[in-house]
């Protein structure tokens, strides 16, 4: 797993085929960053060519207390079958997901920018 951050939003660059292990140290991670007062991740699975569908269940409690914190995790770089095992796993709907990791850096930006 690679770290990058620039500004308010920080993005998770992982890359492999993660287990339920992995996933759960993702998982650790996020609850660091949230306790640290990080509220905007982006997690770019752009270079993950498998997950573990048991792992999906704690990313879904982790966005919901980054919620509840005023922030959000955005998901990007998915493959098509990433996604379908986050829709088997019942969390397509629990986080907005883009294809590519600007797009979703760009919508917490969009997200802060006044309406004229």
């Amino acid at each position: 797993m690679v770290e990058a951050g620039s500004g308010r939003v920080e993005t998770l660059l992982l890359e492999g085929e993660l287990g339920e292990r992995e996933l759960g140290q993702v998982c650790e991670q996020l609850a660091g960053r949230l306790l640290r007062g990080v509220r905007q991740v982006v997690i770019d699975f752009s270079e993950v060519a498998h997950l573990d569908y048991r792992g999906v269940r704690p990313l879904v409690a982790r966005v919901e207390g980054f919620r509840r914190a005023g922030g959000d995790i955005k998901l990007a770089g998915l493959s098509p079958y990433l996604a379908a095992i986050f829709r088997a796993a019942g969390a397509h709907d629990r986080f907005e997901m883009y294809p590519h990791m600007n797009d979703a850096r760009a919508a917490f930006a969009l997200s802060r920018a006044p309406f004229v």
